[in-house]
């Protein structure tokens, strides 16, 4: 590796973990050799999400058409002097990560771009686009080529990506709905938002859990351990919510405190030691 991709990599690694605790714990546990990749599938995924989150200015959509028609021609070349698409670009090459995963993932962000009420058609096509791809992606990687292997596992990723997708959604109520106009969960309304629609979020994301945890176990080496460490700290962030009032939730951000991150690590270790 030279000595820009070297640097490339390890800004989108910084990148990602300056956004993100939670991911950033889990991540080191993904083999060495397949973590500059992982951190370059989210270091792009973040930059978009800043130009629809943070930006938010006039030019916003455009910006995310350059962003990602730069991405596609540095695929293509295999070069970009954006470091952050650069190190994507290569891990795409190498991993065979193509416009059918890119493309849903810029479309659901320019659904970000302009606020609005989701259907259910909506709200599966969001999923997709920001989640389940990306899972894919991170799963492209995990499998090293192996298409037989991916094929298989392909359902149970996508399925992890939408339920922690929607654990955020349930997470985040307050500040998409207050500080962004947003409310992805179709057919309720903020204001009328209780918990009998809570539960019926909470029912679907356990659905996603179950689908997911059969291609959970069975993911490579590479991945299996970091994977898992996360689906535990989103379970247990999901049980949290679920105990928690609606009232609440709708005002404060509900948090896992590190000191129970750190337990919940310690415990998924050990369980891993048991059945080893």
């Amino acid at each position: 590796m030279d000595l820009y991709a070297r640097v490339a990599y390890a800004n989108s690694k910084h990148l990602t973990l300056s956004y993100s605790s939670s991911f950033g714990i889990s991540s080191r546990f993904f083999s060495k050799d397949i973590q500059p990749h992982i951190y370059a599938v989210y270091g792009l995924v973040r930059i978009a999400d800043e130009i629809v989150d943070t930006y938010k200015g006039p030019d916003a959509a455009q910006l995310l058409d350059d962003f990602e028609q730069t991405t596609y021609r540095s695929i293509a070349s295999g070069y970009s002097t954006n470091p952050i698409i650069h190190a994507f670009a290569l891990t795409a090459r190498n991993y065979s990560i193509d416009k059918q995963l890119i493309a849903p993932f810029f479309e659901s962000m320019r659904m970000d771009i302009h606020p609005q009420d989701y259907s259910p058609q909506d709200y599966e096509k969001y999923i997709y686009g920001s989640a389940e791809v990306v899972g894919l992606m991170c799963l492209r990687v995990f499998c090293g080529g192996n298409t037989n292997e991916y094929k298989k596992l392909e359902k149970g990723a996508a399925a992890l990506g939408s339920a922690y997708q929607k654990v955020n959604f349930l997470r985040d109520l307050a500040a998409d709905y207050k500080e962004l106009g947003r409310l992805y969960f179709p057919g309720v309304m903020f204001d009328t938002f209780d918990e009998r629609a809570k539960q019926a979020v909470i029912t679907d994301i356990k659905n996603d859990f179950s689908d997911a945890v059969s291609s959970l176990r069975q993911l490579p080496s590479n991945s299996r351990l970091a994977t898992m460490i996360s689906y535990v700290y989103y379970t247990d962030l999901l049980k949290k919510l679920e105990r928690t009032p609606v009232a609440v939730i709708k005002t404060t951000r509900v948090r896992v405190p590190s000191s129970r991150k750190l337990l919940l690590i310690a415990k998924t270790l050990a369980d891993r030691g048991k059945n080893a």
